[in-house]
C-alpha cells in the first residue's frame, strides 16, 4: 500500500502544530467531543490560556466545534472535535519543522506520563546507517502501514492507543561501523 499524499502545512498550520499542548488537545478531542473547561481540567491549565489553543485549533481547521449541548447545571456547553487534519499534513519543509518535531515528542511524553506506568504497549530501538534513498524507503513503507491502519474503522471492543514514530540522526561513528546495530 502506497502512503496517502500529505500536503505541506502553511505556515499558520505549521505554527499551530508547532505547540505541545494544542498537539494534546488535539488527541484528547479525538475520541470525543470536549469543552473547553474539560480540556482545562485534563489538561490541569487555566481555561484561559487552554481557549486560545482551541481557537487557534479552530481557525487552522484541526478542530471543529460539535453540537451544542446542555451540561450539568443546564448551561450550555460548546464541545470540540478534533477533525484528523494534523495526519494529512507535513511540516516536513517549513520554518516550524524543529518546533513541530519538539512539540510531539514533549506531547507523546506527556500523554505517556499521564497515562500511568503500565501505558506503554511496547517499545523498540534500532539503530541503522542508511543512504538517502534508504531512509525514503523505510519512512515511506512505515508511514504505508500507519496509513492502512489510520483508515480502518475503530475497533468497537478496542481500547485507545497512541503511536509516536520518529527517524532521527545519530551521531556519526568511526568509519568501519556500519550495517544494522543491535536493539538497545
Amino acid at each position: 500500500m502506497v502512503p496517502m499524499e500529505r500536503r505541506p502545512a502553511t505556515p499558520e498550520e505549521a505554527k499551530a502544530l508547532a505547540n505541545p499542548l494544542r498537539l494534546r488537545i488535539l488527541r484528547l478531542c479525538l475520541d470525543e467531543a470536549l469543552t473547553n473547561k474539560q480540556l482545562a481540567e485534563r489538561l490541569g491549565r487555566d481555561p484561559g490560556t487552554v481557549l486560545h489553543h482551541v481557537r487557534s485549533l479552530v481557525a487552522t481547521g484541526f478542530l471543529v466545534p460539535d453540537e451544542v449541548r446542555q451540561g450539568e447545571k443546564g448551561a450550555l456547553e460548546k464541545p470540540y472535535r478534533s477533525t484528523g487534519k494534523s495526519w494529512t499534513l507535513s511540516v516536513g519543509d517549513t520554518a516550524a519543522e524543529p518546533a513541530a518535531s519538539q512539540a510531539m515528542l514533549e506531547a507523546f511524553l506527556a500523554e505517556l506520563a499521564e497515562a500511568g506506568p503500565d501505558a506503554a504497549a511496547g517499545f523498540d530501538r534500532l539503530a541503522l546507517t542508511l543512504n538517502p534513498a534508504s531512509r525514503e524507503e523505510l519512512e515511506t513503507r512505515v508511514l504505508a502501514i500507519l496509513d492502512e491502519f489510520e483508515a480502518r474503522p475503530a475497533d468497537p471492543d478496542g481500547e485507545p492507543y497512541g503511536l509516536f514514530f520518529a527517524i532521527h540522526r545519530r551521531r556519526r561513528q568511526a568509519s568501519g561501523s556500519g550495517g544494522v546495530a543491535p536493539r538497545s
